[in-house]
């Protein structure tokens, strides 16, 4: 997303092997869920709802499954 400000991270994580970003992109007041696994190379970026943005950062492919390969592993129960 292109606004002329940069984003700012709010969270990260590593699952996996796959980065999970959560990105504010003050300039247009969005929140951008992304996904990256650089094993594969594949990349997904999504628009968030701001009520959406927490469960959105740990379960992404319920909001991208367009991400998809690894919807598999979201369904493991983290007991954490």
């Amino acid at each position: 997303m292109a606004d002329g400000a940069p984003a700012r991270e709010l969270a990260q994580r590593l699952t996996s092997g796959v980065e999970i970003v959560l990105l504010w992109h003050p300039g247009i007041d969005s929140l951008e869920l992304v996904v990256h696994d650089p094993a594969t190379g594949a990349d997904c970026q999504v628009e968030i709802a701001p009520e959406d943005a927490i469960d959105a950062f740990y379960h992404p492919y319920a909001y991208a499954p367009v991400c998809g390969e690894h919807a598999e592993d979201e369904a493991v129960v983290d007991h954490g």
